[in-house]
Parts: structure tokens; sequence; C-alpha cells
């Protein structure tokens, strides 16, 4: 027998109709996200799949997502709730849809932009559609729009406040006029935004058969039933943690502009069933593009959280509730205006994880694995294609070594923490861009050793096959080493160089070159860090497995 509906309570709901609620709820936004994915003209979305969709409440608290970018999926409430009230709920009409992509309002960086649907039922707000993308340009000084080297802002691309994209079902046509003027490629911007937009059109579709088969009010009861679920299931996972305290810093050593320690303070309280993360003792914001908003750390926090607690817990805005997270104005992790933000997704949001896992090791041994590569290793390359007189923008994260945990082995050259994506295929980089890849592959005996061996990273190399370009490099864990934990050995630096007629060249962590036609760029990514005392002989291993 099917069961096409909740209970016949309008108070609450069983756990057979929870689960059936949370099911159907979460396999829209994973409908959302795969027409995105689908309908995509950029390979960034189509083929690295760098987007993530989620459902909300009118109020704008996250009810179902789909399982992609826990950076876009941590921060999207808070840029969907403030973007909501900005516009004023009211206001809002049948056949309205929003566009943003403001990191002082709860967004990433400016590439990153979200198109909020509100769903309407016989007149009423019942719910809102959201999805970000990336997008491989988004104007500023740079191709791909992925400066390290930005002191402000308005060096970063089109900044977007929350402004309506649609009206009443009729595209603002002359938003979008302005925003494709000020891109290098208008003809992939607009075909990615119009695949945002599709794709939320199959998310409402999807909510208004909810309402059609339980009711306005009932899809109401299931919302609230499911917050309330996730926040008793994350106050039972916090609860059987032990109380206490962890404290840990970790250290950028790079600002984008220059060379600079930078460090990342995670203080955590664990009292009953409730934490406290205070990230507030972390250095100012810096000159270059390696800040972030308060929205990424909070995201940081809730993706630590459900890794540690419970990997099951449903991903909606129980799991936050009892989660207090302190950030400072003006530091690093919580970035004021003019502040350049490009790179924090990249840096910053991962090194926030690296002390976060390193207070949590702090509080209870053994609960948190070593540090990854610390990177989310991004290469742009851009310019224009002589082959057609187009303009392109190659970008592209790069997966490093899994840090090792106290029961197995990191992963060799995987995404790791606050990025989800896939790699692009070497032949949709030729097929795409004036590039030859020369090399990918895994650079072996890059992880630290111990008990349980930390991920090796990876090595990609291409070659500018024609033309001009400029290329941005922003990596990390080039001048420290991820660390190993309990014993486990660090696991090996990240580099990066550049190879012309005259050889090889090794470059910065993070910065700008030009290239030319036959030269080469190459990134060789951090491995991951060892988990206890390495073995001595085969005896000892196979003693030590055992057990």
């Amino acid at each position: 027998m099917t069961r096409t509906a909740p209970a016949p309570n309008p108070a609450a709901l069983d756990p057979v109709d929870l689960e059936i609620a949370r099911n159907r709820l979460e396999s829209i936004a994973e409908e959302v996200g795969t027409t995105l994915i689908r309908t995509s003209y950029s390979p960034n979305i189509k083929d690295r799949r760098d987007c993530s969709a989620g459902i909300y409440r009118p109020s704008g608290e996250l009810i179902a997502q789909a399982e992609h970018i826990p950076l876009h999926l941590g921060l999207m409430p808070t840029l969907v709730r403030r973007t909501l009230d900005e516009i004023g709920r009211e206001k809002l009409r049948p056949g309205d849809i929003l566009l943003t992509n403001n990191p002082y309002l709860g967004g990433s960086h400016l590439p990153d932009t979200c198109v909020i649907t509100p769903v309407f039922a016989a007149g009423r707000l019942v719910a809102v559609i959201a999805n970000m993308a990336h997008h491989v340009d988004i104007g500023g000084i740079t191709p791909g729009s992925m400066a390290t080297h930005a002191t402000e802002i308005f060096q970063e691309g089109v900044r977007i406040p929350p402004l309506h994209l649609y009206n009443q079902g009729e595209l603002a046509s002359d938003v979008l006029a302005l925003l494709l003027t000020n891109v290098r490629t208008p003809g992939k911007t607009r075909g990615d935004l119009m695949a945002q937009v599709s794709a939320n059109m199959i998310g409402v579709r999807r909510i208004l058969e909810i309402v059609e088969d339980w009711g306005s009010e009932r899809l109401d009861t299931a919302c609230e039933a499911l917050v309330d679920y996730s926040e008793r299931r994350t106050r039972a996972a916090l609860g059987a943690l032990p109380d206490g305290e962890g404290r840990f810093t970790d250290y950028l050593e790079h600002n984008g502009v220059c060379e600079q320690r930078i460090p990342i303070t995670a203080h955590i309280i664990k009292r009953g069933d409730e934490i406290t993360v205070d990230l507030r003792d972390s250095a100012d914001q810096v000159a270059g593009a390696t800040n972030c908003s308060s929205a990424v750390a909070e995201a940081c926090v809730a993706y630590v959280v459900k890794v540690l607690a419970d990997p099951t817990l449903p991903s909606n805005a129980g799991l936050m509730r009892p989660i207090t997270v302190l950030t400072r104005p003006g530091s690093v992790v919580s970035a004021q205006f003019p502040a350049p933000v490009a790179n924090g997704n990249i840096q910053t949001s991962t090194r926030t994880v690296d002390a976060l896992l390193g207070a949590f090791d702090r509080l209870s041994p053994g609960l948190a694995p070593a540090a990854s590569c610390g990177s989310q290793n991004i290469l742009t390359i851009g310019g224009t294609d002589p082959a057609n007189g187009e303009p392109y923008s190659y970008v592209e994260t790069y997966g490093g070594g899994q840090g090792a945990t106290s029961i197995e082995p990191g992963g060799d050259a995987v995404h790791t923490h606050m990025t989800n994506t896939r790699n692009t295929p070497c032949e949709v980089i030729e097929r795409e861009y004036p590039l030859r890849v020369e090399r990918y592959e895994i650079a072996c005996g890059t992880g630290g050793a111990g008990r349980h061996r930390g991920g090796d990273g990876l090595i990609r190399e291409l070659t500018l096959t024609r033309g001009n370009a400029v290329a941005v490099i922003a990596t990390s864990r080039t001048t420290t080493r991820p660390w190993g934990l309990h014993g486990g050995a660090d696991g090996s630096s990240s580099r990066c160089w550049r190879t012309d007629d005259s050889g090889r060249h090794d470059l910065p962590s993070m910065g700008q070159i030009a290239l030319t036609a036959g030269q080469s760029l190459a990134i060789q990514t951090a491995g991951g860090g060892g988990y206890g005392p390495a073995v001595l002989n085969l005896a000892a291993s196979d003693t030590t497995e055992s057990e």
C-alpha cells in the first residue's frame, strides 16, 4: 500500500510520516540540484558540480538540502533569510525570482550567485527554493574573478544586492543586461543563470504537488516537525560527547598579497547538549582576498559538528539550534565591507575547519581526524581564444590528501571538508579551452606516515596551447604542512611551478602570472596528516590491526 499523505492529526507527525516528509522534501532538493547540473552551460557547474540547492520555510529556515557543497549549504540559510528580510516578504508576488551574491549579506564570494524563488499556493507564501552556483566569471580585475591580490571588494567583480531577476513571471531584462555587460563570459553566465531559474521551477512544481496532497497547513506542520526532530537528534549527539573545553590555533601563511602568518583560533565549550564555538581570537581581516564572512564561519562549524557528532544528522535549521557561534566583526572570519573575500572560501574556510578539528581533538582525543591538505587549491586561467575570438575562463579546484582518522587512512587526491566538487575531465578541458593536460596523477608518498597513513595529494599540469592568458593560483600549506595527530607524521607541503623555455620555476602559493603559448602551470597539492605512530615491522602491523 502506498502512503500518499501524512496522518490526519494536524498537530504532529508520527515517525513514519516524519520519514515520508523528510525523504520527499530532500528528494525535491536533490532534483533541483540535478536539474541545475544537467541544464547548465559551463563545465564549472555541469562537470565540476560547483553548485548547491535547498528548500526553506518562508522565514528562511532551512528544511531540506541536497548533499552538495558544505560551504554553500551552511551559509545559504543566512543569505536566504537576509535577502527575504531586505526585499520584504510582504512585497513578494507569485512569479518573482530574486538574485544576489553579496558576501556581507551572508554569501561567500562574488562568483557564488544565489537564485531564490518564493513558492505561493492560493496566494500564500508557503516555501522558498534556492540554489547557488559558482559562475566562471563575475567581472573584476582577473579572468575568473578570483584575484588573490585584490585589496577591496570592488576589484573582485559585480556585487549584486538582493534584486528581482523576474517580476511576477517577467524577466527583468535591464538587470540581466547590466550583469552580462560586466562579465567576460556573458553567454556562459546567461546560460547558467537560466539553468538556475529553471531548476528552481522544478522545485516550485514539486512543492505545489505536496500542497495539493497535504494542504499548506500540513506542509507547515511537517517542516516544523522536521526542524524539531533535527534539533532533538543534534542535542542527543552532543550530549554523548564529554563536557569540557578545547582550544586550537592554526595558521594561514599568505594573505593574498604577501606572505603573512594569520592565526585562526577556535575555542570550543561543551556543556550538556549545547556547544559554543568562539572564533573571536582569530586575526583581524587582512589586506588581501583571504577574508571570509561570518556566514562562512558558521558553515564550517555546522559541517564539523555534523561530521564529528553524527554524520547522519538531518541537515536543516534544527542542526544549529544547540550551537552558538561567536565571531568578531572585522576579523578574518567575519570580514566587514569593503574587505576582499574571493579566496576566503578557498583558504580560510578550510583552515577554520582545521582549527575546529584541532580544538575537538583537545576536547575529546580520538574524535577528530588529522589535518587534510588545507586548501581547495584553485587555479583560474583566462583570456581570449585566438581560434574563435571568444573570451574564456577556466576555473577548477583540485583535491588533495585527506587526513587519517583513528580507524582508517585518509583518501588520496580527494576534495575535503568544505568543498565537494568533482574534477573537470581532461577531455572537457581540452575541448572547452586552449589548454592541454600534461599530467593528472596522484602525488605518491605525500601523505603523512602513521598507524593510519594520510592520503596523498595530486599533480595537475596544464599547458596553454595558443594565445596569451592570465592565470591565478591560490593554494596553501606551501610553507607549512598538514599536521598529523597522536604520533602521526605531517603530510607533505604543496608546490606550484611554471615551465617555459628556460626551465621550471617555483611559484608562490598565491598570485597572478602571465602565460604565453607553450608555457605550463602545475600544482602539487599537499598530503594529509597521519594518525598514530607508524608501526615498525609487519609483525607489529599485523598485531595492531588484529586488535
